[in-house]
């Protein structure tokens, strides 16, 4: 096995040019509800990290090599408050966006977590409604915030599990968290009424692909939507290799000749998973028995109707989750800018618009003489 070298580089500090000055000064952009990129790919959804810390230290995002306890997180100053989370998402909403989702780091980690969720619950899309809010977690604080994320108007969450073997999860998550408690947290989200539920597995071959079966078997007819990922090639720190990654189609197979399934429809314009039912004895969709769904942006990319921003946890908005920086926003929300400011310069951003990272990832070099390593999952949510 080929040694595998970590690089310790901060990309929190880059921002693309032209700086959001120039930004702010070209020819003004108004809101219209609706914002496409150079691909005529339009702003949907928004993705908010709200935190860099987590309490996993999976190898696939934070490993412990990395993030040590030496790390240097973000101080709290640099974190955008909730306050100017809200606004920020309003403008995007006034752009187009319908659906915003929570993520980390860990997003349970930040305190009050419930109140950001209140005041984003009380925006309202171009046409009049509800915001579609959901939350990326980890599961391992779910079980006792439930209730109160429900009550707070969190619609729906997404819990990372990459196994149901007790020995294999506590290797993944490398901080010996046991399995059963994340279990007990999406127990506690279903019962809440946070649904319907997804739970994503990083499938990483040579690693926890052995655990395919044993999880569509536990989540089969539960209501649960388990969601197969390919293992990327995000950020540095993970030490990415591609016979590393098990390609969708070989996880549909395993599957399939063991419960039939078959394919479904996509659900939403810009949909990252490809939907599978479980058939039933003549061939047709058995709902009782639900449905699985696999992300394949290695083997099957998706870009041609990618339709998400991610903001970082200080206000850099990137426009892929395989960007190498950002623009801050941070910078222009601090320092007085109108509303009118900030979403012309939403505006000028999407509309120049061209990532299609994974399209091209065969003739890409991750790290380039002279060129700039992406940005952490970790940093921007997955």
């Amino acid at each position: 096995m080929a040694e595998r070298i970590i690089p310790l580089t901060d990309h929190r500090s880059r921002t693309l040019q032209p700086p959001l000055a120039a930004l702010e000064a070209a020819t003004r952009m108004s809101a219209t509800g609706f914002l496409g990129d150079t691909l005529g790919r339009p702003l949907h959804d928004l993705r908010i990290s709200v935190t860099d810390r987590c309490n996993f230290r999976c190898s696939y995002c934070m490993p412990k090599e990395v993030f040590d306890k030496d790390y240097p997180y973000l101080p709290h100053g640099s974190l955008l408050t909730f306050e100017e989370i809200t606004r920020l998402a309003r403008l995007f909403v006034g752009h187009g966006v319908r659906k915003v989702r929570l993520t980390g780091g860990e997003p349970l980690l930040r305190k009050n977590i419930e109140i950001l969720i209140e005041q984003l619950a009380q925006l309202r899309t171009v046409d009049g409604a509800p915001l579609d809010i959901t939350l990326t977690t980890n599961g391992s604080l779910l079980a006792r915030k439930a209730e109160a994320l429900r009550a707070a108007g969190l619609q729906r969450v997404t819990v990372s599990l990459d196994g149901l073997d007790d020995t294999v999860f506590r290797k993944m998550n490398d901080v010996d968290f046991p399995v059963e408690q994340v279990l007990e947290g999406i127990a506690a989200a279903k019962a809440a009424g946070l649904g319907p539920i997804k739970v994503n597995m990083v499938v990483k071959r040579g690693t926890n692909e052995h655990e395919i079966l044993a999880m569509a078997r536990h989540f089969k007819g539960t209501g649960v939507v388990l969601r197969f990922i390919e293992y990327m090639d995000v950020g540095a720190t993970n030490g990415w290799r591609m016979d590393e990654v098990l390609p969708s189609s070989e996880v549909i197979k395993l599957i399939h000749a063991d419960m039939p399934l078959m394919q479904l429809e996509p659900s939403s314009a810009g949909e990252t998973a490809a939907r599978w039912g479980y058939a039933d004895a003549q061939g047709r969709h058995d709902r009782d028995a639900g449905e699985i769904g696999v992300i394949s942006s290695v083997t099957q990319a998706f870009c041609h109707d990618c339709n998400r921003a991610r903001l970082s946890t200080e206000g850099k908005l990137y426009l892929c989750l395989f960007a190498s920086s950002g623009y801050d926003l941070r910078e222009l929300v601090r320092g007085g800018a109108s509303d009118a400011d900030v979403t012309s310069a939403i505006g000028h951003i999407w509309s120049g618009r061209a990532d299609r990272y994974s399209e091209l990832r065969s003739t890409l070099s991750p790290d380039t003489p002279g060129g700039t390593r992406r940005v952490e999952m970790s940093y921007i949510g997955g």
